[in-house]
């Protein structure tokens, strides 16, 4: 393959490379031919870029500089149309109900190749662009740049087992259009203006007069419905008294309304397939199996076909760290939501699923290893562990930086980490920083402040950490691969989502 392209690599190196040092790196799964174009990633000390050769309709697709006898292409927007034109499995894909899938959240544009390399050989398929709106605004990002950088990603690694992309957590109508036009295959409808959390503290009369209040339509469609009726899911029966079935309406009848709207707004006559997904759990409202069950057939009657469901389970799901709760109660309400997504035909789905290690064999038991899982920071949590190890000073003052900031992301996040716990910085001794990435208090410091640590600047407005921290990440790039791997495979193997049948 590479002599197709010496000319242009020898060139390269000697244009783009000033030291020794730092050489060109050939990613020899990205290569590909098409009617006499050849085309392969390459990387130039830590700048990534495509080089063609040859000549052809892809050739003259590409958009660079002329080297030697071909060109040097830019990681653009523009060049990854062509290359999402000219390779298919460049492009997002929806998945269906019918695989287990994996939200990968690379806040990082960076992590992909690490992710893919976990999941690939696994009976799991990656959803690789994953971000939401308020990610995006916290890192300056948008939904372009996460749909580029995973479609680099997948040429560069040569993966041609089909990825998914999420537009996540999505609540405005303009930002489900503007994710819709730009090819996405997923999304995630975030319903938590519309759920009612006041609910929950008012009285039983309260809840009675307010639901006496609505249409006697409305009162009529679910009351004829619902009330002295039993439902049977699996092994367990559903039923609504008055009280349950007024309390169900007031939390979740507008989020209801919202769901079907959209669907059949956005989704019901697009030309392609796009994965469906509702998310009812960033509320304070736990959702009970009662109202899962409620919402699901709701959505049943109203023809709204959904691929995967996010209930708000019991206990807390915060960031970084493990399951805080009752692990029998979460176990048995676990399978009553895993019971009813089945009888739906959907999957049930998993948010702030990150580093849930207590509660992954649960979720794998009861799902049947078929559920969707969103996993996001932990993936810039093992980005920080690499540069801890490799970078310390870099480390170091990225640390103290988040502690002096850290209120400022509790308009964010919803974490309660002990920071007096993390043991000073001035006492550990520099081939121990990476240890930090295995305190629950300090993962969570790191988990919520990488908005601030990524987009901070000095007075000169030159960035204090992002460059030196992408430089250490690029030249390490095995480093935090491997770190991925190892991290995200651990997910999966609690989970029980082995490696395929046949494949050592």
């Amino acid at each position: 393959m590479v002599k197709h392209f010496e000319s242009v690599l020898e060139e390269l190196s000697q244009r783009k490379v000033p030291t020794s040092t730092e050489e060109v790196t050939v990613y020899t799964p990205s290569f590909e031919e098409h009617a006499g174009s050849q085309v392969v990633m390459v990387k130039s000390g830590t700048e990534k870029m495509i080089v063609a050769a040859g000549a052809g309709e892809l050739f003259e697709a590409l958009s660079g500089e002329d080297i030697g006898k071909g060109k040097v292409c830019p990681l653009t927007h523009e060049n990854r149309l062509v290359l999402n034109q000219f390779f298919s499995y460049t492009a997002p894909q929806a998945f269906g109900t019918d695989i287990a899938t994996m939200g990968l959240g690379d806040r990082l544009g960076i992590a992909s190749p690490g992710h893919i390399d976990t999941v690939k050989e696994r009976n799991v398929k990656p959803i690789l662009a994953q971000q939401s709106i308020r990610e995006l605004t916290l890192l300056n990002r948008t939904m372009t740049d996460i749909l580029d950088a995973a479609a680099f990603a997948v040429f560069q690694e040569g993966y041609k087992d089909g990825y998914g992309a999420d537009a996540d957590h999505i609540k405005l109508e303009s930002d489900i259009e503007h994710a819709l036009q730009l090819g996405f295959s997923f999304l995630t409808l975030d319903c938590s203006e519309q759920i009612r959390n006041d609910v929950e503290s008012q009285t039983s009369d309260e809840i009675q007069n307010e639901f006496a209040s609505l249409s006697d339509e409305k009162r009529a469609y679910f009351s004829n419905y619902y009330l002295d009726q039993t439902f049977n899911v699996h092994e367990r029966q559903i039923s609504f008294d008055q009280a349950n079935l007024a309390k169900n309406v007031l939390v979740y009848g507008e989020a209801i309304d919202f769901m079907e709207h959209v669907y059949h707004t956005y989704l019901q006559s697009l030309d392609r397939d796009v994965d469906f997904e509702i998310s009812i759990d960033e509320t304070e409202t736990v959702t009970s199996p009662e109202a899962h069950f409620f919402v699901a057939e709701e959505l049943r009657r109203r023809g709204v076909k959904v691929e995967s469901l996010a209930p708000r389970f019991c206990g807390e799901f915060q960031k970084g760290i493990d399951y805080i709760g009752d692990m029998d109660q979460f176990e048995k309400e676990l399978k009553e939501h895993a019971d009813i997504a089945k009888h739906f035909g959907y999957k049930l789905s998993i948010h702030s699923g990150s580093d849930k290690f207590s509660v992954f064999p649960i979720i794998g038991k009861y799902t049947d290893g078929l559920l969707h899982i969103k996993t996001a920071g932990t993936n810039w949590l093992e980005a920080v562990r690499v540069v801890a190890q490799e970078n310390p000073d870099l480390y170091r003052r990225m640390h103290v930086y988040a502690e002096e900031h850290f209120e400022e992301t509790l308009k964010y996040y919803h974490v309660t980490p002990d920071l007096d716990s993390v043991t000073p910085l001035k006492e550990q001794p520099d081939d121990q920083l990476p240890e930090y990435m295995n305190h629950d208090a300090a993962r969570q410091l790191f988990h919520v402040t990488y908005g601030i640590l990524l987009t901070a600047k000095d007075d000169a407005g030159n960035d204090l950490f992002r460059d030196e921290f992408f430089d250490t990440l690029l030249n390490k790039e095995d480093a935090y691969r491997q770190a991925l791997a190892h991290h995200i495979g651990r997910h999966l193997d609690l989970l029980g989502l082995s490696k395929k049948v046949g494949i050592e």
